[in-house]
């Protein structure tokens, strides 16, 4: 088997009411499950990893004003085109929602637990 491009999808801004402390958290679990997936020999991304860094360069000032909001779906989506397979965290999310129906359009593997994933 080679290394995979896995997306990891899970809550970011769910369930957060725009609390910063809540967002990080989120994002800490992202992080945490896009090492497991390093560990087992593939790649992970997260799209916020790359959205965020755009949004700013456009100008935009706070999460959630119209700049952040025309990158952070956006750019999910292109890179969605480019990955293998994505993991799905447990959590209430309409955007990781909307990437798995995406990438199983796409005919793209979902994975739901890390130890679905075969090492490399």
């Amino acid at each position: 088997m080679t290394a995979e491009l896995i997306l990891i999808a899970g809550p970011y801004r769910s369930g957060t009411q725009g609390d910063e402390t809540l967002i990080a958290q989120n994002l800490q679990r992202l992080e945490a499950a896009a090492l497991q997936v390093y560990q087992r020999g593939h790649v992970p991304v997260i799209g916020e990893w790359l959205a965020l860094p755009l949004a700013k360069a456009a100008g935009s000032k706070t999460l959630g004003d119209e700049i952040s909001e025309s990158m952070l779906y956006p750019v999910a989506h292109r890179l969605i085109a480019q990955c293998d397979a994505i993991l799905r965290i447990e959590g209430d999310s309409r955007g990781a929602d909307k990437d798995i129906e995406i990438a199983e359009q796409r005919g793209l593997k979902i994975y739901r637990a890390i130890e679905q994933i075969a090492p490399v």
